[in-house]
């Protein structure tokens, strides 16, 4: 009797040896002052004279040798007295285990009812520099308050490297102000780079006399983004901005938890704790272990925890026994189950089973078989279970999975918001893959057309071969959607690893390609010039995103039309992304195996493997040439280099002799100085040295700006007895406008150089 009831107790000991129990931080050293008017100063930080370098060693108020953003200036000159990092202005509003929360600085901008300046700090600066501490790139966020105004944040980090972030906030009337959202009506924020150590916060803003009177202020600043949400009220001179805290990352000194542990003399961690490394600037943490408390970083460490001891928070309902970390509950001699208030509890006995023997023996053989047959039933619920397993890690693996990973891990991102889908949700909504629900077939795989159980109609790409290639392309396209977020970049929904071919979901686009729509012989109707001009500003838009505001850099590496898809309100979305390249931030250029489509490739990849932005920019120029003429990239009727439509048309450009091979709604509808210049901005990207091509941000703008255009008369004139087109008179056609409504759909705005020297931000 007593050997069952000892190894049972000894099970059920082990088993709550795992119990957690939240360590406390917020200690001050023994005989150091705590608390500087509401704030907690917790060792390793320490209260010094004035903030100044603490040299007494291990009898300092502050941990020893790392810096003076430990030691804390308590002024007491305010009431209550205010806490300051060092000999800094750098406010402490709070200390906690890995952030340290300050007050914020903000860049305003005021005008007084007559449209006059009367408020004017439109650069802010924040220094970091000779503190241990970073900006949370996590917690907090660039926020821009106004209608009408540019934020933008310039900082430096630890290795003097620059970084910069900006975001733009707009809205024609008090109308277009949106309480509580901050996606660019009067508010935007965006995201800060890692490890920032020194900022520099910038404002401008377009005057309107008719917004001040609802919008006198503006403002730039960077703050936690948790504790802000935007009220129109923010947009008065009276605003609560300056309230909003900033998050730093803190750690102990400079070296890793490896590093540091080789030098115990100076190694911060004491007993009954554990090191881990900072993420996001160097140096490392202590936290006590499970089932203690108390601060980690003052001697001897920190404490067990004595559950068992208040009697209001024992958590048995049996016998509690402490033992270290944790804790044990037994129940009382003629009660049984596991004694946690928890748990089960205590149930007494029923039968006194000493004076039932015979009982006991048949309850012992009924318990025996009862378990036999429980056991076998779960060794083999257990056996399927990992047969289903294998074959499902098998798929993974077959899939990419791991390849997946790697890429995520590499670029430290991941598969955020997509969903992961089952095979048999998808077998269903295609209705089995249906042929009748084909909706294309590409280089990569085929696409279909799909009904999810909430009537979401999607599109479902599943590879045509399993094997290695075909899985590289698709764990490729997976991982670059999963990068993108722009309103002309279809959207990747999910995917499915589980089955034995790839499958991807993607946001259905219901309105064909924009191949379709500009060749004749699709059946499709054909699209007006004011239309085509619209998707080519839309896509240029899209690339240029991919290029430069992406958060790293992509090259698409088949941009042609039918790879640019139409909604029911003719909006471009580009698609298929399955031969795009990541371009690390250090490199323009990369060499890889050749892969295109004929007519779009760029002649100088293509001889020289050396990708580049400017292999895109040829591409879209040969989609602007579709646009103009309304024909295929390769034209059969024709032999020789002049199958090339590029080719072609180009020479028609020299020639003069444009206006033949224009598509016949181009000339009708078209206005002559905007048609000639986008033919001449078509040429200027199919120039055959890339350095030559303009940007896609380039063509953007212009692109933009052409649609502003006045209407003008075609004209043709004689020259060597060929006819040209040309403008009635001359216009200037590039003049590019303050804000451009693709950097506001992407969520980002670049400054040129002429407006970041008129904020005096130093570089």
């Amino acid at each position: 009797m007593f050997l069952p009831r000892l190894l049972f107790i000894c099970l059920i000991s082990c088993w709550f040896l795992l119990s957690p129990v939240v360590s406390a931080f917020g200690e001050a050293k023994p005989g150091c002052q705590a608390k500087c008017g509401n704030v907690s100063i917790p060792y390793p930080f320490g209260i010094t004279v004035g903030g100044e370098d603490d040299y007494r060693g291990a009898q300092g108020c502050s941990i020893h040798g790392v810096g003076y953003g430990y030691n804390v200036n308590c002024n007491t000159s305010y009431d209550p007295p205010k806490a300051f990092i060092g000999t800094s202005n750098l406010e402490i509003l709070s200390i906690s285990e890995t952030e340290i929360r300050k007050k914020n600085v903000v860049a305003a901008l005021c005008y007084n009812m007559a449209g006059n300046l009367v408020l004017d700090d439109s650069r802010v600066t924040s220094n970091l520099g000779s503190t241990p501490f970073t900006f949370s790139n996590t917690k907090n966020r660039l926020f821009t308050i106004g209608c009408n105004s540019g934020g933008t944040i310039l900082g430096r980090d630890q290795l003097e490297k620059n970084y910069s972030s900006q975001c733009v906030s707009l809205c024609a009337s008090q109308d277009f102000v949106k309480e509580g959202s901050c996606d660019g009506g009067g508010c935007c924020m965006n995201t800060i780079p890692k490890g920032i150590k020194w900022l520099s916060t910038g404002l401008v803003r377009v005057v309107n006399v008719s917004f001040l009177s609802f919008n006198p202020c503006s403002y730039a600043f960077l703050a936690d983004q948790e504790q802000y949400t935007f009220s129109a009220s923010d947009l008065l001179a009276e605003s609560r901005v300056r309230n909003i805290p900033v998050v730093l990352d803190w750690a102990v000194g400079s070296k890793t938890c490896e590093e540091a542990q080789t030098d115990l003399a100076t190694y911060a961690c004491q007993d009954n704790s554990y090191c881990s490394n900072s993420e996001n600037n160097p140096g490392y943490r202590c936290t006590c272990h499970d089932g203690y408390k108390g601060n980690p970083y003052i001697s001897p460490g920190c404490q067990d925890v004595n559950e068992c001891e208040d009697q209001n928070s024992n958590p048995c309902e049996g016998i509690c026994i402490n033992t270290m970390g944790s804790y044990n509950c037994t129940c009382p001699i003629g009660s049984s189950r596991d004694g946690r208030k928890d748990g089960k509890g205590c149930n007494r006995n029923i039968i006194d089973r000493e004076q039932f023997p015979i009982l006991r023996v048949t309850l012992g053989i009924g318990s025996g078989l009862l378990f036999i047959i429980v056991a076998s039933s779960w060794l083999y619920l257990i056996i399927k279970k990992r047969r289903l397993i294998k074959m499902k890690e098998k798929f993974f693996q077959q899939n990419g999975g791991l390849l997946l990973k790697q890429q995520i891990l590499s670029n430290e991102g991941g598969v955020e918001t997509s969903k992961i889908f089952t095979a048999e949700e998808l077998k269903l909504a295609t209705n089995n893959y249906n042929e009748s629900l084909i909706l294309g077939q590409g280089g990569y795989g085929t696409v279909y057309k799909g009904t999810l159980p909430d009537n979401h109609t999607v599109a479902i790409k599943k590879s045509k071969i399993v094997d290695q290639s075909q899985i590289e392309q698709f764990i490729n396209e997976v991982f670059m959607l999963t990068q993108i977020n722009h309103r002309n970049v279809v959207k990747l929904l999910g995917c499915c690893l589980e089955t034995e071919v790839p499958l991807l979901v993607y946001e259905y686009v219901s309105n064909g390609t924009l191949s379709q729509h500009i060749h004749h012989n699709s059946g499709l109707p054909s699209i007006s010039w004011e239309s085509r001009l619209r998707i080519a500003v839309e896509t240029a838009g899209a690339l240029a995103y991919l290029h430069s505001a992406a958060a790293i850099p992509i090259i698409h590496r088949d941009v042609k039309s039918a790879n640019m898809l139409l909604d029911e309100n003719y909006t471009a979305k580009v698609a298929d992304f399955g031969a795009s390249r990541l371009i690390p931030l250090d490199q323009t250029e990369l060499s890889t195996v050749v892969l295109g489509t004929r007519g779009y490739l760029d002649p100088e990849y293509h001889q020289t493997g050396q990708l580049t932005e400017k292999s895109d920019v040829y591409s879209f120029g040969v989609v602007l040439v579709e646009i103009l003429t309304g024909k295929k990239p390769i034209l059969s009727e024709r032999s020789g280099e002049l199958r090339n439509l590029a080719t072609y048309f180009i020479l028609s450009m020299q020639e003069d002799n444009l206006l033949p091979l224009l598509d016949a709604r181009v000339v009708n509808e078209g206005r002559p100085e905007q048609v000639l210049a986008v033919a001449e901005l078509a040429k200027r990207c199919l120039k055959l040295k890339g350095e030559e091509r303009p940007t896609m941000k380039r063509v953007t703008t212009e692109l933009e700006s052409l649609r502003g255009v006045e209407t003008r008369v075609w004209a043709r004139q004689p020259n060597n007895g060929t006819n040209s087109v040309l403008p009635a008179e001359p216009r200037d056609l590039y003049t590019v406008p303050l804000m451009s409504s693709t950097a506001i759909d992407s969520g980002h705005y670049a400054l040129d150089e002429d407006t970041i020297a008129s904020m005096n931000i130093p570089r």
